[in-house]
């Protein structure tokens, strides 16, 4: 029964986007999508203990999932135009079980995020139906309550359907308009796979990170003189490069100046700052300015051109920040600068910057006054804010890292 259970859990996690791609291509409505999904892994839930796991369980579910959608539309056949609704009965080619819905996903992904949508309800929505990932992580991501999250999704999902928007990939004209929005969800699932915020998942799930990194490439492929789809591109590669060193042997999450760079990806650090170079060569040249995913990037280029951290080159660190927070003024980017600042001007500046910040919901916020207070020696504060991350953090790596660090603490003190 375990074996089964696990089965469904990760055909899930693999093939949810897949199959409601696929359904959206052929019906054209993202609720019978989604809802004819969402039945045929209940089916699967049924009847997978009893029969056994198919050969192909993404081909079953996508088949399953087609026949559920062309009965309810049988029942509703009389309700609107009897020849489309006839060309789709009977249209009962399966759909290919493999690779071949890749542009599916693609046109699903541009789908939901047309710009005639909010910029927040779109990319709720792509979270949603292409990154697969449940309301309570984008409520996270958002760092918003859960309902708002829902309702996002429920307007954009009616606006899509009354402004009958299309689903495909737009037109070379048409992308300019829509990139920003898909390559914010695209970074999005990718911080959900970095760090799962679910304690019920593993701590780092590479099938979003690498989906997100896919995902990338072939937008990066539409629009190669891009420089943010460039960016993101490399800064995706150069965070993914550390996967093998993030996470401990006994599941506890490693920071970037206790890991073991030789387990480093060489190979994609390579890559990412090969675009970092031609992105600050084409900046360079007047080839457009340099946004956030290429600065997020040249960040990462930095951390990652060095051996030993004790080596970074901090000043550049904060220097790269400060020409973030001219484009990027939120208190996420000015708490990551305000750990570039500790590193030069010592944890008591840090703190000040840290503390005059609205961050309060927000774990990490947390956790790097806990490091500020502890390497002030205000052991009683700290402990108080590593409890408090610990409270607020989902991911199980990151919540093992926290407490071993609250642990040792000496004595608290005034």
């Amino acid at each position: 029964m375990t074996v089964v259970a696990d089965a469904i859990t990760r055909v899930h996690r693999e093939e949810w986007a897949r199959v409601v791609a696929s359904l959206t291509r052929r019906f054209g409505d993202l609720d019978i999508a989604e809802e004819m999904a969402a039945e045929a892994f209940a089916v699967a839930v049924e009847r997978w203990p009893a029969d056994g796991v198919p050969p192909n369980p993404g081909a079953w579910i996508t088949t399953t999932a087609n026949r559920r959608a062309i009965d309810r539309l049988r029942r509703e056949s009389r309700r609107d135009d009897k020849q489309k609704e006839a060309q789709m009965l009977y249209d009962d080619t399966p759909p290919a079980p493999t690779g071949a819905i890749e542009d599916d996903r693609l046109r699903l992904l541009f789908t939901c995020c047309h710009p005639a949508l909010a910029m927040e309800a779109r990319i709720a929505l792509t979270l949603r139906m292409v990154g697969g990932l449940t309301v309570p992580e984008i409520a996270h991501a958002f760092l918003v309550q859960e309902t708002t999250v829902g309702q996002r999704i429920t307007r954009a999902k009616g606006k899509i359907k009354a402004a009958r928007i299309p689903y495909r990939v737009p037109s070379a004209e048409d992308l300019p308009a829509r990139v920003s929005g898909v390559l914010a969800v695209l970074f999005l699932v990718f911080n959900e796979g970095y760090l799962t915020s679910d304690p019920e998942k593993e701590a780092v799930r590479s099938d979003l990170t690498l989906e997100a990194i896919r995902l990338t490439r072939l937008v990066h492929t539409l629009m190669p003189s891009d420089g943010e789809a460039a960016g993101l591109l490399a800064l995706m590669l150069l965070i993914e490069a550390r996967r093998p060193a993030r996470v401990s042997p006994s599941g506890e999450l490693v920071t970037l100046g206790e890991q073991d760079r030789g387990a480093w990806d060489r190979a994609l650090i390579a890559e990412g700052h090969a675009l970092v170079r031609e992105r600050i060569a084409a900046v360079s040249a007047g080839q457009g300015s340099a946004g956030r995913y290429q600065i997020l990037a040249a960040i990462n280029a930095v951390h990652t051109s060095v051996g030993d951290v004790r080596d970074t080159d901090w000043s550049q660190v904060a220097a790269l920040y400060d020409q973030l927070t001219r484009i990027d003024p939120s208190p996420v980017v000015a708490l990551n600068r305000a750990v570039a600042i500790a590193e030069l001007d010592g944890p008591e500046v840090a703190l000040h910057l840290v503390d005059g910040l609205d961050l309060g919901g927000y774990h990490a916020f947390h956790a790097t006054r806990a490091d500020l207070l502890r390497r002030l020696g205000r052991s009683g504060e700290a402990r108080a804010a590593y409890d408090r991350a610990i409270e607020l953090a989902g991911n199980t790596a990151e919540v093992a890292y926290l407490t071993r660090r609250r642990d040792q603490l000496g004595p608290t003190s005034a």
